[in-house]
């Protein structure tokens, strides 16, 4: 009788380094904790409640719809967990609850689950999220209106909102060093630059995410900012202003690069970058959003797949 071997088919990929799903989402967690304990730090316990809220829909709706589609229980692999911390950091402190449940539903159930769960997204679901409810009820991220009642001990200001309305003669005071430590209004997790930018950092050197994507939308927002500036100083801010407030820091490091929406190859990832920080600074200066990251990063998702054919010319030659 023959001694036949079994041979085991299955699908790519063939090799794994040991590094898991649940290991990115609570680094990328960790990375978060420096901006948001700075938003606690300057908008108290209503912090709690928007985070714990949002953290604990995101992974109930997750939870429902793996339920109701007989897919396997995802939720220990925390990618839900950090949907609904990254969704809760980019709202006002006051952002009211049924706001929260709305959208962790349509970032967790329209932004992820409808399309095939993790890494089949073709938009960021926070991105989304935010889109959506800003179009619905823009008023709820007014952040000086939603804001208003709060004493922070320092000239509190959104920078993006006064640059739209008053011009850039208006943010002349702020200084670098007030943005990076977050003394300016906006997100609860989005105001502290320095806390934004080590999280991100630390969040690279892991290897978590590529600094192409991040570096270059860096890049796109100063550049194009400083061009604008150059060409009329009297209507368009400094670059400084552009790169320290709204949500381009955790834009750069917490959304634009998430795997399921951005491209995989070096060249792409480049280009994918640097339009996103160009359209971010084209929307806040031309078009009518006062922040316009989350726009262009939802751009920029559109156009991932037709970046990621761009790719290395194969060895060899054709015969």
């Amino acid at each position: 009788m023959l001694d036949q071997k079994k041979l085991i088919v299955s699908h790519a990929p063939f090799w794994h380094n040991g590094t898991r799903v649940t290991n990115r989402s609570y680094h990328t967690m960790l990375a978060a904790l420096p901006a948001l304990i700075a938003g606690i730090y300057f908008y108290g316990i209503p912090v709690f409640g928007v985070v714990c809220l949002a953290v604990a829909t995101a992974m109930i709706w997750e939870l429902a719809i793996n339920y109701v589609t007989k897919r396997p229980v995802t939720i220990g692999d925390g990618n839900a967990a950090v949907i609904g911390l990254i969704f809760a950091m980019l709202m006002p402190a006051t952002m009211p609850w049924w706001a929260v449940i709305t959208g962790t539903f349509i970032a967790v159930v329209v932004g992820k689950q409808i399309f095939g769960g993790i890494g089949s997204n073709p938009f960021n679901p926070v991105a989304l999220a935010i889109a959506i409810l800003m179009l619905s009820w823009k008023d709820l991220f007014n952040f000086d209106g939603m804001l208003l009642n709060y004493d922070f001990g320092f000239a509190a200001v959104y920078p993006l909102g006064l640059v739209k309305a008053f011009g850039p003669q208006s943010v002349k005071t702020l200084h670098i060093g007030d943005l990076l430590m977050g003394r300016q209004i906006g997100g609860l997790g989005a105001t502290f630059g320095l806390g934004l930018i080590l999280g991100g950092c630390y969040l690279m050197l892991r290897g978590f995410i590529r600094p192409e994507i991040s570096i270059t939308f860096l890049a796109g927002v100063y550049l194009t900012a400083l061009v604008f500036n150059l060409a009329d100083p009297a209507r368009f801010a400094e670059p400084g202003i552009h790169l320290l407030s709204g949500y381009t820091l955790i834009g750069a490091f917490f959304l634009a690069p998430e795997d399921g929406s951005s491209p995989v190859n070096v060249i792409p990832m480049l280009i994918y970058g640097a339009v996103g920080g160009v359209m971010t600074v084209l929307i806040r200066n031309i078009g009518a959003n006062v922040d316009g990251v989350i726009l262009a990063i939802l751009l920029i998702n559109l156009i991932s797949p037709l970046l990621d054919k761009i790719r290395p010319q194969a060895l060899g030659k054709v015969v």
